[in-house]
């Protein structure tokens, strides 16, 4: 089969690997015919991410179709359609037993594209596969469905409700690309008063509207004073960090009122400098995470009643045999206008800007 592989920092191909086998009686292999790229693929490219080895297909968020399943596996057969979660998880650990399946500690968390293949790929073993796959029906489009594999639970899981985002609170996203868009539109769920949007790209402060957004502020033009004049003075109730830089979590920290909350969602490569001496008498919380994917059925559901923004996240589609010029879209955002791309449909560009 042909599959993206890392071959080390700043270096991948779309080339032939040998095709997936079961190993474990709980496995399954899935023919892919949805993937996408994630913001923690580039951070591997770059090296930042170094646990990942050279040889490893990456792509951890899938959909498609069961083509064999290992003794022990109940709840799926081959010919299911299924999304597959980038969340493994083994169901017995007490991470498991706690929901808590981004920290697995019996083989599963997020291991696709990081410790086993992932799907970025014609195929793929996904191992626990009674916990880590959900059914579709065919009504659900694979570019909407690809979204709740991690990025719309980990807006969901990490941002909002980590974020204790209530009726009428002020809520501040800093960063809007695809977790921080899922994060405005999921956020609305419980009423809060006002969504303001963060972000230099003016592309995606118009996404950032399309999705709930109530105001939106270029970070370079000073958005802690548009929070300071729109709260009075108080700052924002919850503040999710969607960046994953020092300077935007700073940023949060000087906009987060006393007694107000910051979500960080962001995948950090870098130390960030944690202002105690400013904060430690404001009363804040701020809370980190790994996306456990609890909420995936939840979700679905609301995607099937039509409530997901999905589609207005997804700016371009190609064929899984564009892998290579996927990627260059996608890491060229500020140019060619990306905010998350799908593989496996037929290719067409979403956006009217130069790729």
């Amino acid at each position: 089969m042909k599959a993206l592989v890392f071959h080390g920092p700043e270096r991948s191909s779309w080339q032939e690997v040998p095709d997936p086998e079961l190993v474990a009686a709980t496995d399954a292999i899935v023919r892919i015919d949805t993937t996408t790229i994630c913001g923690t693929d580039l951070h591997i490219l770059r090296g930042e991410v170094p646990d990942i080895e050279p040889g490893r297909v990456l792509g951890h968020e899938g959909v498609g179709e069961v083509v064999e399943t290992g003794a022990d596996v109940r709840g799926i057969r081959p010919g299911d359609r299924v999304l597959i979660s980038c969340i493994s998880a083994c169901g017995h650990c007490r991470f498991c037993r706690e929901r808590g399946y981004g920290q697995c500690r019996d083989g599963g968390g997020w291991i696709l594209g990081r410790t086993v293949d992932g799907t970025q790929a014609e195929y793929v073993r996904v191992p626990f596969a009674d916990l880590s796959t959900h059914p579709l029906t065919g009504s659900v489009e694979g570019h909407d469905a690809v979204l709740l594999a991690d990025v719309f639970p980990t807006a969901y899981e990490v941002g909002v409700l980590n974020g204790r985002v209530g009726p009428g609170d002020t809520v501040v996203v800093v960063g809007a690309g695809p977790v921080g868009l899922a994060s405005i539109a999921t956020a609305q769920f419980f009423s809060p008063g006002r969504i303001i949007a963060v972000d230099p790209d003016t592309a995606r402060l118009d996404a950032a509207k399309r999705v709930g957004a109530d105001a939106v502020a270029d970070s370079a033009e000073d958005p802690e004073r548009l929070v300071d004049d729109l709260t009075e003075g108080l700052g924002a109730d919850v503040v999710i960090e969607a960046v994953g830089s020092p300077r935007s979590f700073e940023t949060c920290t000087r906009m987060v009122r006393p007694g107000g909350r910051i979500a960080n969602v962001g995948v950090h490569s870098q130390p960030a400098t944690l202002h105690l001496e400013e904060l430690w008498i404001k009363n804040v919380t701020i809370t980190t995470g790994l996306v456990d994917t609890y909420s995936t059925p939840t979700l679905l559901s609301l995607l099937c009643a039509g409530r997901l923004p999905t589609s207005t996240l997804i700016t371009h589609l190609f064929q899984l045999d564009q892998m290579e010029e996927a990627y260059d879209v996608f890491a060229r955002a500020a140019d060619t206008g990306a905010i998350k791309i799908a593989l496996g449909e037929a290719a067409r560009p979403l956006v009217a800007r130069e790729t």
